[in-house]
């Protein structure tokens, strides 16, 4: 009777029971498919970094392309990208976050929100080639702006509105009702619980949309090719400070390609060290983009912890 109370204890041992045949193959699917998306991983920048390490260096990073010069470099193609990333993102983080303020605290829940919600949806499956070519034709063509770099941030614009209206709203429907009810139960105003209890709390996950934008728009090249063109000049300063600050200003109504357009072209020109080489600089960037996302989500997390076990 011993033996059997033990094998009977044995058996309610949950760590020693025999899992289920279909319990294996779903664990062994699951951790074979994360497996394999960490090898694609490594694979892939392990590759692009082992052809296009050898081209990193001061000169690469501080020099112009040029065939008239027998120079290779992306100093003008990263000043180019800086562009496209500010002027984007000074248009589409306002009209995003007030976009999603709009939809989640004072549409309510009607046929506009879901016609808004469907255009979102729309934008967001839209593929990118068609964004050029309407910027092309709208902005550049109809509004007159030609090949320039305020045309390629407009039709970017268009390209980062659904992602961050997306995450904006999702920040905020995660904010606690109880802050809310409180708010609104000591006096505040609409648009005072907004300003000074909504948006601080949920501007992590606003901060986490701005920053896969930015990497939607570091990395885009159907969309510019037709908009912003595929120039590599550095702004040519003068001497001046005012003179400069006009040159910078200027600068966006010119035509100029970003590091993922002067991939392509490199690619197309034969010269795939060049263009091994943009690829590890774009790899870095996405790196360091992920890396402060989860950054921002880690310190997110600790002050809600905080919070809660105060």
């Amino acid at each position: 009777m011993e033996r059997i109370g033990q094998k009977g204890q044995a058996k309610g041992i949950p760590g020693r029971r025999e899992m289920h045949p279909g319990t294996l193959f779903l664990l062994a699917a699951v951790y074979g498919a994360a497996s394999f998306s960490v090898v694609l991983l490594l694979g892939i920048a392990g590759y692009v970094f082992f052809r296009g390490f050898r081209e990193l260096s001061i000169r690469f990073f501080v020099s112009v392309t040029s065939s008239l010069k027998g120079t290779v470099g992306i100093a003008g193609n990263m000043v180019n990208t800086l562009y496209m990333i500010v002027l984007t993102l000074a248009m589409a983080v306002p009209a995003g976050v007030g976009a999603a303020v709009y939809l989640n605290e004072y549409a309510g829940k009607g046929r506009v929100v879901y016609a808004v919600s469907f255009a979102v949806d729309i934008l967001a499956g839209i593929p990118s080639i068609v964004f050029g070519l309407f910027g092309m034709v709208f902005f550049g063509f109809v509004c007159g702006l030609g090949y320039s770099l305020l045309t390629g941030a407009l039709t970017l614009v268009l390209m980062v509105l659904p992602l961050i209206v997306e995450n904006t709203q999702a920040a905020l429907q995660a904010v606690p009702r109880g802050y809310r009810q409180g708010a609104l139960g000591m006096g505040a105003g609409k648009w005072e619980l907004i300003r000074t209890i909504l948006l601080p709390t949920a501007k992590s996950g606003i901060l986490s949309g701005i920053i896969l934008a930015v990497g939607r728009i570091a990395g885009e090249s159907a969309a510019l090719l037709f908009t912003a063109g595929s120039a590599r000049l550095l702004p040519g300063f003068r001497g001046g400070f005012l003179e400069n600050i006009t040159v910078l200003r200027n600068k966006i109504l010119e035509p100029g390609g970003t590091l993922a357009v002067e991939l392509y072209l490199q690619m197309q020109n034969g010269e795939y060290g060049a263009a091994f080489g943009i690829g590890c600089v774009l790899i870095l960037l996405t790196f360091l983009m992920n890396l402060l996302l989860k950054l921002i989500s880690r310190t997110r997390g600790g002050q809600d912890e905080v919070f809660y076990g105060n």
